[in-house]
C-alpha cells in the first residue's frame, strides 16, 4: 500500500530534521516576529521606548524591571513560555484528497502569565499553526502562520473558591476530569467527556470549590458569541457542573451540561469517568462513558453516546506507553464506529519528547474502508 511505502521514508525525514533540532530555539523565536506582524501590535513595541530602560525577556521566561517601573521590561512576575510540536504521517481512509501521502505539519503556542496578587493568575495563549488532514489526529493548530490569541482568562480566589473569567476559553476550564490516560489522539484524549466538559465559550464565568481530602465541586457558563449580548435571551448559551473525587490510586468525575442549540431547543450531557492505578508494573485504568439528549431529534435518535476505555503504563523503557478504544457521538440507531490506538511517548532532553501514535478508525459508511493512521509528533518546550 502506499500508505506503507510512505512510512518507510519517515525515519529518514526525521533524520534530516535532527539539524534542525539544534537551533530550534533560535529558529522558531526569529520568526515569530513573521508570524504575528509585531509591529502592528501596539503591546509589543510598548517594550521599546528608552534603549537605556530596556530590559531583556531572559531565556527561562522571565522579565525583570527595576523600582517597579513596567516602561523597560515585563514585570517581575510575568513569564512567558513556549510550546512548539511538529507532525509527520499518513493517514489511509479512501476518502480523501491526501490519502496515504506523507504530510507535515507544525504548532506552535506561546502562553503568557502574570499574577498581581500572587494567588491570581493572568493567563494569554497564542497560536499558530498549518496541521494538515494527514495528521489532524493530533489535533493541532490549522489558524495558518499568522499568531492569533487563542484565549485570554483571569483567575483569582474568593474566600476558599476560585473564580475565572475569560474570553474564548472553555467553561469547564475548572473543572476536574477522573481520567490518567495521556494519549494524544484528538477523538479519545477527552476520555469520553466530549460534551458535558463544555468548551469553545465567547465569553465564560466559572468557579471551583476544594472540600478537602480530593472532593471538589466546579461549575461553568459560557456564551458562543458576544454580539447577541452575554447570557441574554437572544445568545446560545451553555452552563455546566462538575463533581470528583480523586486519590493517588483512583478516583471519579460526574460532569453534567445543557447546551442551548435554539431559542427554543437545549441538549443535556451526563458524563461519568473514573480511573484506577493498580501501582507494580500493571497499566492504570481509565474509563469514560457519556450520554445525551438532543432536543428537537425524533424519538428514535435523540440519544447520544460516547465511550472509552484506556490503559497507560508510566514505565516503558525510557518513556511511557498507552492503548485505547472507543467511540465519540454516536447517534441512536447508528453504529458506533470505533477508533483503536497506540502510542509511545519518550523524552530525548528537558526540552524535547518525541510521540509516535498509531491508530485505525471504523468506518460507519458503507463501502468505505476503515481509517488508519500511523504519525509521530517531536515535540520542543522551551
Amino acid at each position: 500500500m502506499k500508505l506503507f511505502k510512505s512510512l518507510l521514508v519517515a525515519p529518514a525525514t526525521l533524520g534530516l530534521l535532527a539539524p534542525v533540532v539544534a537551533n530550534a530555539t533560535e529558529v522558531n523565536l526569529n520568526e515569530i516576529a513573521n508570524y504575528s506582524d509585531v509591529e502592528s501590535i501596539e503591546f509589543a513595541n510598548s517594550f521599546l521606548t528608552d534603549d537605556s530602560n530596556k530590559e531583556s525577556l531572559l531565556a527561562g521566561g522571565e522579565g525583570l524591571v527595576d523600582d517597579h517601573s513596567h516602561d523597560g521590561g515585563f514585570s517581575e512576575t510575568t513569564t512567558a513560555s513556549f510550546g512548539l510540536d511538529f507532525y509527520l504521517g499518513s493517514t489511509d481512509d479512501d476518502d480523501s484528497t491526501v490519502d496515504d501521502a506523507l504530510t507535515f505539519g507544525y504548532s506552535l503556542g506561546i502562553g503568557l502569565n502574570t499574577s498581581f496578587t500572587g494567588e491570581d493568575s493572568l493567563d494569554i495563549t497564542l497560536d499558530a499553526g498549518n496541521v494538515t488532514e494527514g495528521v489532524s489526529e493530533f489535533d493541532g493548530n490549522t489558524n495558518g502562520d499568522g499568531l492569533i490569541v487563542d484565549g485570554i482568562a483571569y483567575t483569582f480566589p474568593v474566600g476558599d473558591a476560585t473564580f475565572i473569567v475569560g474570553d474564548s476559553t472553555d467553561g469547564s476550564a475548572l473543572f476536574t476530569t477522573a481520567c490518567v490516560y495521556g494519549g494524544p489522539g484528538n477523538m479519545l484524549d477527552d476520555c469520553a467527556n466530549v460534551n458535558a466538559g463544555i468548551t469553545g465559550g465567547e465569553a465564560t464565568i466559572g468557579a471551583s470549590y476544594d472540600f478537602g481530602n480530593g472532593f471538589t465541586a466546579a461549575t461553568g457558563f459560557q456564551t458562543s458569541s458576544t454580539t447577541t449580548g452575554v447570557f441574554t435571551d437572544a445568545s446560545l448559551d451553555s452552563y455546566a457542573f462538575n463533581t470528583a473525587y480523586t486519590a493517588d490510586d483512583f478516583g471519579g468525575s460526574i460532569t453534567y451540561s445543557v447546551v442551548e442549540t435554539s431559542s427554543s431547543e437545549e441538549n443535556t450531557y451526563t458524563a461519568f469517568n473514573a480511573y484506577y492505578i493498580p501501582g507494580g508494573a500493571l497499566p492504570s485504568i481509565s474509563v469514560g462513558y457519556e450520554v445525551g439528549d438532543i432536543g428537537g431529534a425524533a424519538s428514535t435518535a435523540d440519544e447520544k453516546t460516547s465511550f472509552m476505555i484506556g490503559l497507560s503504563w508510566d514505565e516503558v523503557g525510557p518513556g511511557t506507553a498507552g492503548v485505547a478504544i472507543g467511540h465519540s457521538d454516536t447517534v441512536e440507531g447508528t453504529d458506533e464506529a470505533y477508533q483503536y490506538e497506540a502510542y509511545y511517548s519518550y523524552d530525548i532532553n528537558d526540552g524535547m519528547s518525541i510521540t509516535p501514535l498509531i491508530f485505525t478508525k471504523d468506518n460507519a459508511t458503507s463501502g468505505l474502508d476503515d481509517t488508519t493512521g500511523v504519525m509521530v509528533k517531536t515535540s520542543f518546550s522551551f
